[in-house]
C-alpha cells in the first residue's frame, strides 16, 4: 500500500511540476480555434460521461489495477472480486462525474479533452495529453489548473470510502485512489491523441 501511494504520489507530483514549467516556459498548442462550451453542451458532455466507452474502460482498468494488487484483499479475486471492484469503481465514477459538472458549471471551466491532432511532434502531443489531465480551459480559450476536476476527483476519491471494507477508510486509501484515478485518466488522455491516428492509418 505504501509503495502504491509513493508511486501514486510521485507521478501526480511530477506531472504537476512538469505543467508548471511548461505554463511558463512554453505556449499550450492550440488544437482547433475554440469554441466556448454551452449549458447544453456541458450537459450533454456530462450525461453522456455516464455510460459512454472510455468511462467503462477507465473503470475497468482502475478495477483490473486493483485486482492486480488485491486491493481491497476482502473483496478477493476471480471475477467475482473483479465485479466488486468495477462496480465501486463504476459508483465512483458517477459521483465523480456530478461533482465535476456541478464545479465545472460554477467556476466556468471546460474539462473536455481536444485532439491536438498530427502536426506537432510526438513529443509535444504526449506532453500535451499529460498536460491535459490537470488543465482546462476557460471561456477565453486558455488553459489553467483544473481546479473543479481535482476537487471531483478528490471529493470522489473520499465518498468511495463510505462502501470500502473497513481497512480502506481511511485518507491514505482515499489519496491512492486519487492517485490512480488521476494516473487512469492521464492514460487515456494520450489513447485519445494517437488512436484515432492508428485507426485512421489502418
Amino acid at each position: 500500500m505504501k509503495t502504491t501511494l509513493a508511486v501514486a504520489l510521485f507521478a501526480t507530483g511530477g506531472l504537476w511540476a512538469q505543467t508548471q514549467d511548461a505554463n511558463r516556459s512554453i505556449p499550450v498548442p492550440a488544437p482547433r480555434p475554440y469554441v466556448k462550451m454551452t449549458a447544453h453542451d456541458r450537459l450533454n458532455n456530462y450525461l453522456k460521461g455516464l455510460v459512454s466507452p472510455v468511462s467503462f474502460l477507465r473503470t475497468g482498468a482502475g478495477a483490473g489495477w486493483g485486482q492486480l494488487r488485491d486491493r481491497p484483499s476482502q473483496w478477493g479475486e476471480g471475477g467475482q472480486g473483479y465485479a466488486k471492484r468495477f462496480a465501486s469503481g463504476y459508483a465512483q465514477h458517477i459521483v465523480t462525474a456530478t461533482i465535476m459538472y456541478g464545479t465545472s458549471s460554477a467556476l466556468h471551466e471546460d474539462d473536455r479533452y481536444l485532439r491536438l491532432g498530427p502536426g506537432p511532434s510526438t513529443k509535444s502531443r504526449v506532453r500535451y495529453a499529460l498536460e491535459s489531465s490537470v488543465l482546462a480551459r476557460h471561456e477565453d480559450g486558455t488553459r489553467h489548473i483544473a481546479i473543479a476536476k481535482l476537487i471531483a476527483v478528490g471529493a470522489g476519491a473520499a465518498i468511495s470510502r463510505a462502501w470500502q471494507p473497513h481497512d480502506s477508510r481511511t485518507k491514505m486509501g482515499a489519496v491512492a485512489s486519487f492517485g490512480v484515478t488521476m494516473g487512469v485518466s492521464s492514460g487515456f488522455d494520450v489513447l485519445r491523441e494517437f488512436l484515432p491516428d492508428l485507426l485512421h492509418r489502418k
